[in-house]
């Protein structure tokens, strides 16, 4: 005990010579100090050094580290035989621990730096301890903050997709209700033609089984025939141009193959499922489409875009019912470019509305069943998927104007 108090003596001169007003500062200083010996002994503390471990001053100075923080005796040996074999300070160090008489952990950030005799020789560590346990906590609580806003973000998006997904079904039934209208109409037409002839041929096969077959009968038979025939080749033509413009609209986005189609054929066959109930609604549909123009591209998004655009118009451009028009211009704009414009002539959106016009479940008409998905599918689609890019521009009172400009080969997935 004698040879560590003579120790403690040494580094105090050492430390403090004939400056005992420094020796104050040390001792007072809001960061805790410390002075150690090459065997990891205490030559000096501060008191607010002392809080680490929760022994007093006068109970450290000559005993080692191990005995007054065991938790933090390795690490402490480690960085002073490093400053001792390289002469090198070590700053940056965190450390933790709880005291006995604490429920919670602290935490500080430590620099070491040798201390030398005038010779240079290192006799000894001083080291520097500032708390940051309000820093840590504060990190901690930013964390699970940050946490938690990305899970019930990445929930949000989850649930975005599902309601994307449902608007994506919903408009496919829509479609799929007008062709099933379309449909109906020439198939139904076809069945009426069909059993006519089917009576017609069963009356004269009893004709001819009878032996009792006229010119007038025999000529009558050919010519309802022949109508017949012409009249079921048209309905059912009709019936399969209908099925066929389904099949080439209703594919999934996610899961259009990219093919080379010709867009104003497409975009007739599809809006032709929507003029019924524009005509229900007196809305004139216009369509303004370019003929020839081929595209390298996927048909399903293309024929989605569409579809949503002359919907939305439709439901939104005359909220009174007074009805109006849409026009459709479909053209080429350039040698590698297409050009789609849907317009009409209804009530335009405020300011406020443009803005979030694209905004996902932003809607006017909430109450009325809009989900305010519409817009927002048609812009993700011919951004991410068509590689294309759109404008939209409305004043109240002056109609709606929306132009999408497409490359002519959509960009592949790989790309």
């Amino acid at each position: 005990m004698a040879q560590a108090s003579k120790s403690a003596l040494a580094s105090e001169v050492l430390l403090f010579p004939e400056q005992p007003a420094l020796k104050a500062i040390y001792d007072t200083a809001p960061i805790g100090l410390a002075c150690l010996s090459p065997d990891c002994r205490y030559l000096q503390i501060n008191q607010r050094l002392t809080e680490i471990c929760g022994i007093p001053v006068e109970n450290h100075l000559g005993r080692f580290v191990r005995d007054c923080v065991p938790a933090l005796a390795d690490s402490v040996a480690q960085i002073v035989r490093s400053i001792m074999e390289t002469g090198e300070p070590v700053v940056g160090i965190e450390v933790a621990g709880q005291r006995a008489d604490q429920a919670e952990e602290r935490y500080w950030v430590t620099y070491w730096h040798p201390l030398r005799a005038p010779g240079g020789k290192i006799v000894a560590v001083n080291v520097a301890a500032e708390e940051i346990t309000e820093r840590k906590r504060a990190e901690l609580e930013l964390r699970e903050a940050r946490d938690a806003a990305e899970t019930a973000l990445r929930r949000l998006r989850e649930t975005q997709e599902s309601l994307v997904e449902a608007e994506k079904l919903a408009a496919l039934g829509r479609m799929v209700a007008g062709v099933a209208h379309e449909v109906n109409g020439p198939v139904g037409n076809s069945l009426t033609i069909a059993s006519t002839l089917q009576r017609k041929s069963e009356a004269f096969a009893s004709e001819v089984s009878g032996g009792k077959v006229r010119r007038s009968s025999l000529n009558e038979f050919v010519s309802l025939a022949g109508d017949v025939s012409a009249q079921l080749i048209a309905n059912l033509s009709r019936a399969a141009e209908r099925i066929q413009s389904f099949k080439q609209g209703a594919l999934d986005p996610g899961q259009s193959t990219l093919r080379r189609f010709n867009a104003a054929e497409l975009s007739e066959q599809l809006l032709s499922h929507l003029d019924r109930e524009c005509r229900r609604r007196g809305i004139a549909l216009d369509l303004r489409l370019a003929p020839a123009l081929e595209m390298d591209s996927y048909p399903g998004p293309f024929g989605q875009v569409l579809t949503h655009l002359v919907m939305n118009a439709m439901t939104h451009a005359w909220p009174d019912g007074a009805g109006g028009r849409i026009r459709v211009d479909l053209r080429s704009a350039g040698d590698d470019q297409v050009e789609l414009v849907v317009s009409d002539d209804g009530c335009g959106m405020p300011p406020d509305v443009k803005l979030s016009a694209f905004d996902p479940f932003f809607t006017t008409r909430r109450h009325h069943g809009a989900t305010g998905l519409g817009l927002h599918v048609v812009h993700a689609v011919v951004t991410e998927r068509l590689g294309g890019r759109i404008r939209l521009d409305s004043e109240p009172g002056a109609g709606t104007y929306v132009r999408l400009i497409f490359p002519r080969s959509a960009p592949r997935s790989d790309d």
